[in-house]
């Protein structure tokens, strides 16, 4: 029968010595974990060690995005309700022509004279026709009083009698007002520019 070999026992290895919480030679003490280092920062704090990346893409779109909302916003009022007083831009004293409305208000036919009392007074006369073969809308007129500087100095809007004329009808205006400023010199007459 064969001899049974006898295997070598090994011995465990020795507990590590305790130091009783004294640091290893090369080793300096971890702070606690609820304190801070001398600069604040504690690796045990509840804060991420890491700020998330912003997406500059999407800061970027979002902030093109908001100004194309601005800027169509700013076009549509503007559109609608014409620029502000405020804004120093030369605007145009009239409306563009009529189609079909044909305006005539001749010079011989306005009227301006010191009353006895002393008030300025200013007449206008004139026609407005169509001249198309379609019904039209007839817009407002603005009577405009300038000085000699060509500055307007007064200006008022006529409602026209009838609001709509028929292929070949015309209607008469006659206005007059008696709180004219005495600079003025001259009048203009034409469309009231809508808004």
């Amino acid at each position: 029968m064969p001899e049974a070999v006898e295997e070598p026992v090994t011995a465990p290895p020795p507990p590590p010595e305790d130091h009783a919480g004294e640091p290893l030679p090369d080793e300096s003490p971890a702070p606690p974990a609820d304190e801070a280092t001398d600069d604040g920062y504690s690796p045990f704090a509840a804060e991420p060690p890491f700020r998330p990346r912003r997406n500059r893409l999407r800061i970027w779109t979002a902030a093109a995005a908001a100004f194309a909302v601005l800027a169509l916003g700013t076009i549509a009022a503007v559109s609608y309700w014409g620029l502000p007083d405020w804004v120093p831009v030369s605007r145009p004293t009239f409306a563009v022509e009529q189609p079909d409305l044909v305006l005539e208000f001749p010079a011989d036919q306005q009227d301006r004279r010191t009353l006895p009392n002393g008030t300025e007074f200013f007449g206008a006369s004139g026609t407005i026709t169509n001249v198309g073969r379609e019904t039209r809308s007839v817009p407002s007129i603005l009577i405009v009083m300038r000085d000699a500087r060509d500055r307007i100095v007064y200006s008022w809007e006529v409602a026209p009698p009838q609001p709509r004329l028929a292929p070949g009808e015309s209607m008469t205006i006659n206005e007059a007002v008696t709180d004219v400023p005495k600079s003025a010199k001259f009048a203009e007459i034409g469309w009231k520019p809508g808004r």
